[in-house]
């Protein structure tokens, strides 16, 4: 696998410098739609320099939302036609929601077949618009919106049913019980094995529940300051996924935070013979 995260930089001009000493083999874009062509060509240039894939672009945008949701599905094909002109994989989002607390917010209507129908019309939507031919629209699991789900993912494939819809893997966002908190090993064999052939880019973080605080919390964390054995899961992940694909840190705030997750994430790589 190709192990990296997010080059975390202040300007442009840093980036170089940053991703050489991050250590990474794949990244998420630094750039967007949005970002001067000439910026762009400086940031591909420097991966290709350092053998470093880009791998995936974010979307990030609520095509659901009361008063934006028409200019983020706009900007969501726009990133997908970024994606497909520039060969990067993976052009990823979530589904999104209608409910009014947040972007990426617990709603009722979440799982409503009302919803779901919107969801399947969006993605199509943004698919066809778009029309790519080699980067992938894919949606990342969260713990309260579709897909929830490894068998939900799946049903979904097999609704949008479009040959440029394929899978973002986030295993922890799935963990969303204790039942899979308890045997999560387990639980993210079963996601590679049933989404392993349609996986684009994976994201790797960590998790953790309080043992005793009623009701339930559980929270991701950087990997090894949870309770996931990481030997085991670089096992699993390397068992199902090809050699070159992008498994991504993600969710630090700082270059060294980062720094930090990779060299804990490196050595436990190496303790399970895994090559990243």
């Amino acid at each position: 696998m190709r192990l990296g995260g997010t080059v975390c930089f202040d300007h442009p001009d840093q980036f170089e410098e940053r991703l050489v000493r991050s250590r990474f083999r794949a990244v998420t874009a630094p750039f967007s739609c949005a970002t001067p062509r000439e910026e762009i060509c400086r940031y591909l240039d420097a991966a290709v320099r350092h053998d470093v894939l880009i791998a995936e672009v974010g979307v990030w945008r609520n095509p659901f939302d009361a008063r934006e949701g028409a200019a983020n599905l706009a900007y969501a094909k726009a990133q997908l036609r970024l994606a497909d002109e520039l060969g990067i994989p993976c052009c990823v989002n979530i589904v999104g929601t209608a409910g009014p607390a947040g972007w990426d917010s617990a709603d009722r209507s979440n799982f409503t077949p009302e919803m779901y129908a919107r969801i399947i019309a969006s993605i199509r939507e943004i698919i066809d618009d778009a029309a790519p031919r080699r980067a992938f629209y894919c949606i990342e699991p969260m713990p309260w919106m579709i897909p929830d789900d490894p068998d939900v993912y799946l049903q979904l494939l097999e609704d949008v049913d479009r040959r440029q819809f394929a899978v973002h893997m986030d295993f922890v966002n799935m963990i969303n019980c204790p039942r899979r908190f308890l045997d999560a090993e387990g639980f993210i064999e079963s996601c590679f094995r049933k989404l392993g052939p349609y996986i684009r880019s994976t994201h790797l973080k960590d998790s953790r529940m309080h043992p005793t605080e009623l009701t339930t919390l559980l929270t991701e964390c950087s990997p090894g300051e949870g309770a996931l054995d990481f030997v085991r899961v670089l096992r699993i992940l390397d068992r199902y996924l090809p050699p070159e694909a992008p498994v991504l840190l993600e969710h630090m705030s700082t270059f060294e935070e980062y720094g930090a997750a990779y060299a804990y994430v490196a050595a436990k790589a190496e303790e399970a013979g895994v090559g990243i």
